[in-house]
């Protein structure tokens, strides 16, 4: 059978991978312990699920507009004007299935083939892919542990070249954590701002911060970053609401148009009544969101202190979201090994660091309970200690 070159230039999603196969596992009846998807393990919150109740009732089942319900539009405006000075208007905002999907639809709209986009490592898996299959090209900067795996002004100045379309920035970082700090954010702005390029700004992690570490939108540096700033969020990290598939992209308007027409012809309007638990989300109490902020700090200050305790590890405290990034290159083993007989032999799941530009590295999330988390490291220590 022949299939399209494009679908064959495009690596299959190790994250999504592991899950299937962890989930396979357990429904065998056997015992595995999942630290590998990035998905909250809490409830969505009930204001949020009973205002998507009362819009069934209310029949809002019917097709919608394709940029997403006028007044989840206006919802998610107000948030970036008021939370991260960025003074979009509703008629800037598009609603997407999904974070990722905000990501497809802008690069599938703005990248054509022979058009770079920097991407520093390690990042999360789609964005290359995405790339790719917008045929264009991943320009991917390699960035370090001592550097807190944070791209420095200095590289992407020497990455920047006259086919440089975009440039990717994710803070919160998955798979790392790490948070760039204000100061850090200007000293990027200030090379973009010398050149002809987008900043496509990932901010699906921006609520989910420790000991006291502030997220600044690029975006927000100044005016002129602004007009260059694309900005990719949604609900499902912060409020737990990873199936209900809504994100959003706030971008200039002849963007927005464009990347309209394109979901047009894709999949029309997000789920109608699902968006009013969107607009709940952001309209509601923000309590639900403090209290698992707390709950992902305690958990990782738990699974700190197991990693740092293993032999042969080594990992930065993240500042964000709910991952950590440890380090076994002292191990002599290469993730994808690693993370395959961790999960044959001790039943626990975590992503090998090669999926995101990092082969010396895993990624494991503490988006799980404290008991899960105790035992799982416990598995984890233990493999470790049989390998040495």
């Amino acid at each position: 059978m022949k299939l399209a070159a494009r679908i064959g230039d495009v690596t299959p999603s190790l994250t999504l991978a592991i899950d299937t196969k962890a989930k396979a596992m357990k429904r065998e009846g056997i015992d595995v312990l999942s630290f590998s998807v990035g998905e909250p393990d809490f409830d969505t919150p009930a204001h949020i699920r009973a205002a998507a109740e009362a819009a069934l009732k209310q029949g809002k089942t019917r097709y919608g507009a394709v940029a997403g319900e006028p007044r989840l539009r206006e919802a998610i405006a107000h948030k970036l004007q008021q939370d991260n000075a960025l003074p979009y208007q509703p008629e800037n905002i598009v609603v997407t299935n999904g974070g990722k999907h905000s990501l497809f639809n802008l690069l599938m709209t703005l990248i054509e083939p022979g058009d770079e986009v920097i991407i520093p490592a390690p990042y999360w898996v789609s964005y290359p892919e995405m790339v790719k299959l917008a045929g264009g090209t991943p320009v991917i900067v390699s960035t370090t542990v001592e550097g807190g795996f944070k791209i420095s002004p200095e590289q992407l100045q020497q990455a920047i070249t006259p086919r440089t379309r975009m440039f990717i920035l994710n803070s919160p970082s998955n798979p790392t954590g790490m948070v760039y700090a204000p100061a850090e954010v200007r000293a990027l702005a200030a090379i973009v701002a010398q050149h002809d390029i987008w900043v496509v700004s990932d901010e699906i992690y921006e609520k989910i911060l420790y000991d006291g570490a502030e997220h600044l939108s690029i975006g927000a540096v100044s005016p002129e970053l602004f007009e260059k700033t694309i900005v990719s969020s949604g609900f499902a990290k912060t409020y737990a609401m990873t199936g209900w598939r809504i994100g959003f992209l706030a971008a200039p308007l002849p963007i927005v148009k464009a990347v309209s027409t394109l979901q047009g012809h894709s999949t029309s309007n997000v789920c109608t009544f699902a968006q009013y638990g969107a607009i709940a989300a952001y309209e509601g109490s923000q309590d639900c969101v403090t209290e698992m902020v707390n709950a992902f700090a305690e958990r990782r200050k738990v699974v700190l202190d197991y990693v740092n305790a293993i032999p042969g590890f080594a990992c930065p405290p993240p500042n964000g979201a709910f991952y950590v990034f440890p380090n076994i290159g002292k191990l002599g083993v290469k993730s994808l090994d690693f993370c395959d007989a961790l999960l044959e032999k001790k039943q626990v799941a975590a992503v090998p660091g090669i999926a995101f530009g990092a082969d010396d590295c895993i990624r494991l999330s503490y988006a799980a309970s404290l008991d899960a988390i105790h035992e799982g490291m416990q598995r984890l220590t233990d493999f470790v200690n049989s390998l040495l």
